[in-house]
């Protein structure tokens, strides 16, 4: 899946709400380019609020997001969409749309007014739906699949778009242990064979130990720690920001951090 060169993607003090209730205050963050960045935190700490506003959907009332150097506001519309894709918390699909169809909306960025359809579309979709598990879903209208199916959908989608920088909203909702791994193994061969840079939101503390490159962890509209999961993952970490009581374990497997939770202790 070729794209074009990665795009830097930086924060500098931006403010983020809702009409008149601030969800981030003064955030900097800077996404290191080539990294599996993972953002995590307890709920409500403004996690989906930084994605939603580093993908352009939510413009800060101060400071800026930048790509390139460049305030993101800046850019055209399919000019920021053909070099930063998203995976949005939850998205509708129109009524009877068919699987294809839907991940074939991934193309929108790339047409113009004389390129339509072509060769490089139907590659881009094909393979995004192979890599998805959804290619025998082709002809069935989204609104009958499961909740997990319409998932591996929309990521089919945003793989489509294949945007050197893929922002990810808790991509492995609705999913099964098996396809939330085979998922996650997706993205971060999409980053070591791909040279795509990943920022993704997800709940899971040792999924995001596991995989991410780049950890951010928020508490409170604010980044408490960020680095990789092998320097920052503490207990007193997980204790602060979680308020939860735990081991903090090598994992046999990858060899990140493993959280373990004390039974019985508050």
């Amino acid at each position: 899946m070729t794209t074009g060169p990665t795009p830097e993607l930086a924060a500098r003090g931006i403010r983020v709400g809702y009409d008149d209730r601030i969800v981030v205050d003064g955030l900097d963050l800077e996404i290191p380019v080539g990294s599996f960045t993972v953002i995590v935190g307890p709920n409500a700490c403004g996690k989906s609020t930084l994605l939603r506003s580093l993908a352009r959907l939510l413009p800060p009332a101060s400071g800026a997001v930048l790509l390139d150097g460049r305030d993101i506001r800046s850019y055209g519309v399919k000019e920021v969409a053909r070099r930063v894709g998203l995976l949005p918390q939850s998205s509708i699909a129109p009524d009877g749309i068919t699987v294809v169809d839907l991940v074939s909306r991934g193309r929108y960025p790339h047409q113009k007014l004389l390129r339509q359809w072509s060769r490089e579309d139907e590659a881009a979709v094909t393979e995004a739906m192979a890599a998805t598990g959804t290619a025998e879903l082709a002809q069935r209208p989204v609104d009958e699949l499961s909740g997990g199916q319409r998932q591996r959908v929309w990521v089919a989608m945003a793989l489509a778009q294949r945007t050197p920088l893929l922002l990810l909203d808790e991509p492995t909702t609705f999913l099964d242990i098996t396809h939330q791994v085979e998922l996650l193994d997706l993205f971060s061969r999409l980053r070591t064979d791909a040279g795509r840079t990943l920022v993704a939101v997800l709940h899971d503390l040792n999924q995001a130990a596991r995989y991410a490159t780049h950890l951010v962890v928020m508490k409170d509209a604010r980044i408490v720690a960020q680095g990789a999961p092998s320097d920052i993952v503490t207990a007193e970490l997980v204790l602060e920001v979680f308020g939860l009581r735990c081991r903090i374990i090598d994992d046999p497997e990858s060899h990140t951090p493993l959280v373990i939770p004390m039974v019985g202790v508050h």
